[in-house]
């Protein structure tokens, strides 16, 4: 499992990078929970590590990528969890200062409003929240220098301090607050960020998304929602007749790109100008494989959302040269696969 700590140090320094610089929620277009976009990234981390590896069989490899996908959710519980724990901090704090020996008229009379903040009550009492915490064991027990250093710093930010001084006094207000101080301070703090990465090997890949997915679930929360009130599953089921057809599709994807794989690198090799292909990137060619099985397995994707998908994955996973060299191999297969009459589409994949 070391080597998806490994091999996607371009990832970490360049989708990561985007992540942080156009702002989080420039990423939420690309995901309803989770997308075939992350989907197909998690697939590509699978399958870079069964290929790259001796001791990595096709049903271990399956059962990896699954368990990466299903750790996500818990990495979002996670981040989730961290608001109530400051605010459960921020009332300690309050009720020590009103027992100080000499209290100031500030530790008498504090301003309650962060610790009655309606969004992080209403988030703490929701059931559905509450189950999933425990279900991860999630417990900040041990963490609480951490939780005293960000209130700390969170209380010195000029965006706090406005908060705690504007009269307005709504659940709208509060739930704008506290997805700018997601957004601008907790997403990526270092101190959390650390955190995770030592509690799981695939946190470090995964904090875009859970980032991305904390704040489409922050989004939704409504005032009228009442303790009852389910989180989103983690995979897409909006629209879709067969519940399960996402987490269908990524293992197919992920099966079928090995099991053609033989008769993907002759057809590699045929559209590459006799280039040998231990000359191209492993990435690459996993790239081109997965493409290559979505344009033949599946009939309902169509071609120039493969095409695009694929072309974007590569300016973030592999070289810089890569885009305009897959795309070029992959318009090139595309225009043999017609030929062929070997490009079969129906329903929406007829679609461009």
């Amino acid at each position: 499992m070391q080597v998806l700590g490994l091999i996607f140090e371009r990832k970490q320094k360049s989708y990561t990078f985007a992540a942080k610089s156009r702002g989080i929620e420039s990423y939420l277009f690309l995901y309803i929970m989770l997308s075939r976009r992350h989907l197909r990234i998690k697939a590509l981390q699978a399958l870079y590590a069964y290929f790259v590896s001796d001791s990595i069989d096709l049903v271990i490899g399956e059962k990896n990528m699954l368990r990466s996908v299903e750790k996500i959710y818990e990495l979002i519980i996670w981040q989730m969890s961290f608001f109530p724990e400051l605010q459960k901090f921020a009332e300690m704090r309050m009720d020590e200062g009103k027992k100080k020996f000499y209290p100031t008229d500030a530790d008498l009379h504090p301003n309650p409003k962060f610790i009655d903040n309606r969004f992080l009550l209403k988030l703490a009492q929701n059931r559905d929240f509450k189950r999933k915490k425990n279900a991860y064991k999630i417990n900040w027990g041990e963490e609480v220098e951490m939780v005293r250093k960000v209130y700390s710093e969170i209380r010195s930010m000029k965006f706090y301090e406005d908060y705690m001084a504007s009269p307005a006094d709504s659940f709208e207000e509060d739930k704008s607050f506290c997805i700018k101080l997601f957004k601008e301070v907790l997403a990526y703090h270092p101190s959390l960020v650390s955190l995770y990465e030592e509690k799981n090997i695939y946190w470090a890949d995964d904090i875009d998304i859970a980032n991305v997915l904390v704040l489409k679930i922050f989004k939704g929360i409504k005032a009228s929602d009442d303790e009852f009130a389910p989180l989103p599953p983690l995979y897409n089921t909006e629209g879709k007749e067969n519940p399960d057809e996402d987490k269908e599709f990524l293992l197919e994807l992920y099966r079928k790109a090995i099991l053609k794989s033989k008769e993907f690198e002759t057809f590699i090799s045929e559209k590459t100008n006799n280039w040998e292909l231990e000359r191209i990137a492993a990435m690459d060619i996993i790239l081109i494989k997965m493409a290559l099985t979505e344009l033949l397995e599946f009939p309902t994707i169509p071609v120039k959302v493969t095409l695009n998908e694929y072309i974007e994955l590569s300016k973030y996973y592999s070289t810089p040269k890569s885009r305009i060299f897959i795309n070029g191999i992959l318009d090139k297969m595309i225009a043999d696969l017609k030929k062929r009459n070997q490009l079969v589409k129906t329903g929406r994949g007829l679609i461009g």
